[in-house]
């Protein structure tokens, strides 16, 4: 494993006494909490010293550091999801989230990061309770308004930063030099940031937002209108705590300092739960006196003035400023208008992205769907109570999606909940349908499964939607090959595709009929004629740039290959496979590939290398939470290779090797694999 930390995208500022307390609290603790008002900097911390762990992380934490952003969740639904996705945990079976977590958590030695747990600090005192109750080489670190209050918390308090020392001056004139640094050398420029980092007792983020309005106006006059601010808050009996009074009036007082329609823009923009870009900022919160194209510009505006915050070509906002400005949006009333328009974006992002999915624009969408991954939760979440069609029809869109980077428990559920609120015939719910079968089988439920397949059938022939059929014929398919009956998938997608003649890549269901078509051939060792519609598919996805499907007709013909004594063909196949998983994160399909490489490798006589791949791909299975699988016919192959490499080099050297790959995880070890030199060269 490798771990995950957010990059900074400021410069750092002090902080020595309590990254010196968080070094040694995590090398004497389980449990670390950092604990402080909004805006101290918590955040901040936390990233620079998990950074400095991950630095010196071997021996104590060969597992990694790995960072769960909970800011993002409005409830504890998917704090298991989140938590496990942090970790690389692509759980493809049906037990309980929580079971799955503890189990591949249980022999690793890791440091995990919650971030902002305080919205959810029951769930996430029970949480990391159950974690480190099952996980003795786990160490928890988290930041939050309030402790978790489990047995062994250290808890390291995150005070603001000293102003009558230099750290609190410092970060402010930083600040100030990114963007003003003429500023800084006016007269009576030194005094008035020197008062003004009193005035604001500290805290970063408002010293943030302080500087950001130094430029329009001089650091004096900042000061001067700060100052003003507070003296009539001070007369008007303001009853806040007082850290938390000064962090609500320096937000209050840029909010104020905001154009009109760049205040309207930052209540509108709190709708999105994660990272947003122009496209989206434009589509879902233009409207009324905020023309679309002035969107654009609103947002650079309300960047300047560090209320949203740049990162590549993406957007986002804190939570503390995002609570402010949904405070503003309940006070416009336009909460429920906003809430329908995001969910009609990602509604319309998803079919987009659907109707693509057999062209060459595939993983473009596919990372575009990831990318914003967040907000779609948001979206299904709104329409579940608002408009329950919408909601099944997007949760079947994004079906595909869901299945590729693992998170088949999340499509379960919210496929679940879709159903359940929308039981109406109709093409919405037989795409859910639809989905919830591939989602079910993939899990190996396969009574429940059958179930659903034989739903969804019924479903598509009453809607007499030939796409929706496509789907169904699939869903029936997949679950045929699975259960090994080859011949019954073969009948299943043949009836299908000639019910309705027509170009395999004329729709993404159709396509992915045809690659049944293709397992279910040489399940039934119809090789020649399995290869020859492989290589026909292959040569049109190639052309197409499409990815999904050619790397399930690579692992194809890759067994062909090993079918056919022809192990060194077989290995090219599947190391194309493996590289085309690994742009699409298809940790299922990554584990499919690796299994068939490690055999190919066998069956050169390369058994070292075939056992230390053998090892990668074990790990890559625990972390799908299922023992080895595929289709049938992979087994026996699978046995017989694994044989040939022990009795290659000896039971001692296959172990050692095999070791020696198990205990690698990640994008280097997987490399590694797919590299063609042999242990000794690298």
């Amino acid at each position: 494993m490798m771990g995950h930390i957010p990059e900074e995208t400021t410069s750092f500022v002090g902080r020595h006494e309590e990254l010196a307390r968080l070094d040694t609290a995590l090398a004497t603790h389980r449990l670390v909490t950092l604990t402080g008002t909004g805006g101290v900097g918590k955040t901040r911390i936390a990233q620079r010293a998990a950074a400095r762990t991950a630095a010196r992380a071997a021996p104590r934490f060969p597992d990694g550091v790995w960072w769960a952003d909970l800011s993002t969740l409005d409830n504890a639904d998917l704090l298991l999801a989140t938590v496990s996705d942090a970790v690389d945990l692509s759980d493809h079976s049906p037990r309980m989230p929580v079971e799955a977590l503890c189990e591949w958590l249980a022999d690793k030695r890791l440091l995990l990061v919650l971030d902002s747990c305080e919205h959810l600090i029951d769930e996430c005192s029970e949480l990391v309770g159950e974690l480190l109750t099952a996980a003795p080489g786990l160490t928890v670190l988290t930041t939050t308004r309030r402790p978790l209050r489990l047995a062994g918390e250290d808890l390291v308090e995150v005070g603001p930063l000293d102003v009558d020392g230099e750290d609190a001056l410092t970060l402010f004139t930083r600040r100030v030099a990114d963007t003003a640094p003429d500023a800084l050398t006016a007269p009576g420029a030194a005094e008035a940031a020197v008062a003004l980092c009193r005035r604001l007792e500290g805290i970063p983020l408002a010293l943030e937002l302080a500087a950001a309005q130094v430029g329009p106006a001089g650091v004096k006059d900042v000061a001067a209108r700060l100052g003003r601010r507070f003296e009539v808050l001070a007369r008007s009996g303001f009853v806040w705590p007082p850290r938390h009074r000064t962090l609500r009036t320096t937000i209050g007082w840029s909010h104020e300092l905001c154009e009109p329609l760049d205040r309207l823009l930052w209540s509108r923009l709190t709708v999105f739960r994660g990272p947003f870009d122009l496209a989206a900022a434009r589509a879902v919160t233009s409207g009324g006196p905020l023309a679309e194209h002035a969107v654009a510009a609103g947002v650079e505006r309300l960047v300047a003035q560090s209320v949203v915050r740049r990162d590549g070509h993406r957007y986002r906002m804190l939570e503390t400023i995002r609570e402010y400005g949904q405070e503003w949006l309940r006070e416009l009333g336009e909460e429920r208008e906003l809430a329908d328009r995001h969910a009609g974006h990602f509604l319309a992002m998803a079919r987009r992205a659907d109707n693509l999915w057999s062209t060459g624009e595939q993983a473009r969408c596919y990372r575009q769907i990831d990318e914003v991954h967040t907000d779609l939760r948001t979206a299904l979440d709104h329409l579940l109570v608002a408009e329950p069609a919408r909601a099944a029809e997007l949760a079947g869109l994004l079906c595909f999606f869901w299945t590729c980077c693992g998170h088949l428990k999340e499509a379960r559920r919210y496929l679940d909940r879709a159903l359940a609120a929308h039981d109406t015939p109709g093409p919405e719910h037989t795409r859910a349908l639809c989905a919830l079968g591939v989602t079910v089988t993939l899990q190996g439920e396969y009574p429940a499964a059958l179930r659903i397949s034989d739903l969804a059938t019924r479903a598509a022939a009453h809607d007499g939607d030939k796409e929706a059929q496509f789907a169904a014929a699939y869903v029936a398919g997949l679950l045929a090959l699975l259960t090994g009956r080859a011949e019954d998938a073969l009948d299943l997608v043949d009836a299908s595709l000639a019910a309705v003649p027509g170009w395999a890549f004329d729709s993404s269901s159709r396509l992915r009929c045809h690659l049944v078509g293709v397992f279910a051939l040489t399940g039934l060792g119809r090789l020649p004629e399995a290869r020859a519609r492989a290589l026909e598919l292959r040569q049109h996805c190639a052309q197409l740039g499409e990815v999904w499907t050619l790397s399930y007709l690579e692992y194809q013909l890759a067994l062909i290959a090993l079918f056919q004594a022809e192990p060194q063909e077989a290995a090219g196949h599947a190391r194309t496979m493996l590289e085309s998983k690994r742009l699409l994160g298809d940790a299922f399909g990554i584990a499919l590939g690796l299994d068939l490489l490690a055999a190919a490798l066998a069956a050169q006589g390369r058994g070292e290398q075939a056992a230390t791949v053998y090892g990668v791909g074990e790990t890559y299975w625990r972390s799908v939470g299922h023992p080895q699988r595929g289709t049938p016919e992979l087994r026996g192959v699978r046995e017989q290779c694994e044989s040939a490499a022990r009795a290659s080099v000896g039971d001692a050297a296959y172990d050692r090797a095999y070791r020696r790959g198990a205990v690698e995880y990640g994008r280097t070890a997987l490399a590694r694999a797919i590299s063609d030199e042999p242990p000794a060269q690298r």
